[in-house]
């Protein structure tokens, strides 16, 4: 145009041609800025956020209430727990996979968009948990009336508060006879540092006060601040496999924009992908053109493992050959590795395929899962298995058995120790006890430790602390959260806290108490492997590491129960349990005696004695050469205390 403008020689044409070049330049200008007005009205009228509570405190039915408020889902759809998509949620009244939806509302003229994240509550899921808030700026705080504050809602609590969120305390279940409504407002107060009036009052069953948390969360949290000019940042809280999409990607867009055949590279994997699809959660999978900063969706990458895409990394684009990555990656993304080992084998040894095939296919939803094929005298052919905690597990189990009719028999449970060597300082990890180098060559042995945060009614705490002491826990601190109720912090060991101590501190406090706990790292322990002989054969399913204090305690309850629980012999059978070369505890299970002098009658008893005699070795021969096998029973038995 400028061209043309200086090269014509007409003066007249010259200004029209200057005056037309002015008014276009003023038109791109106008619509620029109607652009960067509208994507900055879009952005304001986002809100994300998402519910955090202790388990079975009402997440999930507040969820329900919200969407039926915002007619996110059709009456006729509705069903309790909506976003809990499996069965077994359901059943247990928990939430073991993370769900996000989308919803729409209506508030004083303006229509906003509502991205909620429904977390789980459970200690295991705590990386989730973190990711799924780093991808919000506001949080719904949601306390039972009946049971007050306890041990995860504080874990959760300061999870948000290091997000920098908005906090919303809400009160729920506050319908119900046994609600305790000023005692828990004065918890939250104390935990939180409110005010009574900012905290609200809701029951996620009928509805009361639900209409008053979504308004509080429009008028509180803020709304997402990112620049869609800038390169592609958008952060992993959670992914699923799909068959015909490869991974789905659940996605906070911080920064730039994303859409069909985008070519995407995952920083924390190295790994490359390309955008099949892009969409929304309404609650389902529901495509659209793109996601821009601010917006929570889903890419479906293509890629075809879930660890290649893992929770809390960062997608951005790929970079052109010789280019280099243009964004940095978003903080707090870490591998996340199994704290639990225990290994699963087939109750028939023809199901072994079965199993496998079956494990492969739990594991491309659940990247925090591993196997691995390993196998023992006792038990046959199997896998040791890694898992986030013991829930974990038993989600695990219980998918086997529902979704591949397996039910496999499980060794006991155990943690990631770490070895150090003589002259060696780098540790080596220590998966199973079987494994255990030599005692000799072994400088330190360091176990996983945890910090156990324990809430109870006052009137347990010297119940409490009692359980406690068997745990090896080292007590921190006390805090009054009331007059009635306390919360004790302890560093424990991992495993000493994973067996048996939940049902233990239930039942020490009449079901009052619950607990929490988190990673603090390893230290030097003082622990033994704990070995089981049986007719002098090592047998490593019953082996384990254990603190040598309860080592002769626990070798001898041990060999006991196994004397109940194997079928006799036709010879005597020496049931050992040692440490090392020493044994600290043994049992021997008596051999069948058969009467071989019951066909003789008369004559001297040198002929009784002679077929004794005969018959002493034999046994003694059968013992030197003979083996004995255990039943599957017997290994289960030992596991129960």
């Amino acid at each position: 145009m400028l061209k043309k403008i200086l090269s014509s020689n007409n003066f007249k044409w010259r200004i029209f041609l200057l005056v037309f070049c002015v008014i276009e330049l003023a038109f791109e200008a106008f619509l620029l800025y109607s652009y960067e007005m509208s994507e900055n009205i879009r952005q304001q009228n986002i809100r994300n956020f998402c519910i955090i509570a202790h388990i079975d405190h009402g997440k999930s039915t507040l969820a329900d209430r919200l969407l039926e408020l915002t007619k996110t889902v059709e009456v006729r759809k509705m069903k309790e727990q909506l976003l809990d998509q499996m069965d077994l949620e359901r059943e247990r009244g928990i939430t073991i996979k993370l769900q996000p939806v989308q919803m729409h509302y209506d508030y004083k003229g303006v229509k906003y968009n509502l991205n909620l994240i429904d977390t789980p509550g459970h200690v295991d899921f705590h990386y989730e948990v973190s990711r799924s808030l780093a991808a919000v700026e506001g949080a719904v705080l949601l306390v039972d009336a009946t049971k007050g504050v306890q041990a995860q809602t504080l874990a959760n609590l300061y999870l948000a508060v290091e997000q920098g969120l908005e906090i919303i305390p809400v009160i729920n279940k506050i319908d119900l006879p046994n609600a305790e409504v000023e005692k828990t407002k004065k918890e939250i107060v104390h935990i939180l540092g409110c005010k009574e009036e900012d905290i609200l009052l809701a029951s996620g069953k009928t509805g009361i006060g639900v209409q008053a948390v979504l308004e509080r969360v429009i008028d509180l949290v803020p709304a997402p601040s990112g620049d869609e000019e800038k390169p592609l940042r958008a952060l992993i809280f959670d992914s699923v496999y799909n068959t015909y999409k490869g991974v789905v990607a659940y996605v906070k867009v911080v920064d730039g924009s994303v859409k069909r055949d985008d070519m995407l590279h995952m920083l924390g994997t190295e790994k490359d992908g390309v955008t099949v699809e892009v969409g929304l959660f309404h609650p389902n999978l529901v495509p659209t053109d793109i996601l821009r900063a601010g917006d929570i969706g889903y890419i479906a990458t293509g890629l075809k493992e879930v660890g290649h895409c893992r929770v809390g990394d960062t997608v951005t684009w790929k970079p052109k050959e010789r280019e280099k990555i243009l964004v940095e990656r978003l903080p707090g993304y870490k591998e996340i590795k199994p704290a639990v080992y225990a290994s699963f084998y087939p109750v028939d040894g023809d199901d072994y395929t079965l199993m496998r095939d079956a494990l492969d296919k739990l594991k491309l939803n659940d990247a925090a899962f591993t196997f691995e094929p390993e196998s023992n005298q006792a038990l046959g052919r199997g896998f040791r298995c890694g898992f986030l905690g013991l829930l974990h597990l038993e989600i695990i189990q219980a998918r086997l058995e529902r979704e591949f009719d397996l039910s496999p028999t499980i060794t006991t449970p155990s943690v990631v120790y770490e070895i150090e060597l003589h002259g060696d300082p780098k540790r080596i990890s220590l998966y199973s006890p079987t494994n255990l180098p030599d005692p000799t060559s072994i400088e330190k042995i360091y176990e996983p430790y945890v910090a156990l945060s324990i809430v109870t009614p006052s009137e347990y705490l010297g119940n409490v602390l009692s359980l406690t002491q068997s745990i090896r826990a080292e007590y921190k601190n006390t805090e009054y959260i009331d007059e009635e109720r306390v919360l004790l912090s302890f560093e424990a060991p991992l495993m000493d806290v994973i067996v048996n101590f939940h049902d233990e501190l239930k039942s020490a406090s009449s079901g009052y108490a619950s607990m929490n706990y988190e990673p603090v790292g390893y230290r030097v322990s003082d622990v033994v492997k704990l070995e089981i002989l049986v007719a002098n054969e090592h047998i490593d399913a019953f082996a384990r590491m254990i603190p040598r204090r309860d080592a002769y305690g626990e070798g001898k309850r041990v060999v006991e129960k196994l004397k109940e629980v194997i079928p006799k012999q036709n010879f005597a059978v020496a049931i050992q349990a040692a440490i090392g070369g020493k044994v600290i505890a043994r049992e021997t299970i008596a051999a069948f005696r058969k009467d071989v002098t019951g066909g003789l009658y008369g004559g001297d008893f040198s002929r009784k004695k002679k077929l004794l005699e005969k018959q002493k070795k034999g046994k003694k021969k059968m013992r030197d050469i003979g083996k004995v096998s255990i039943p599957s029973s017997a290994f289960l038995a030992v596991l129960k205390k």
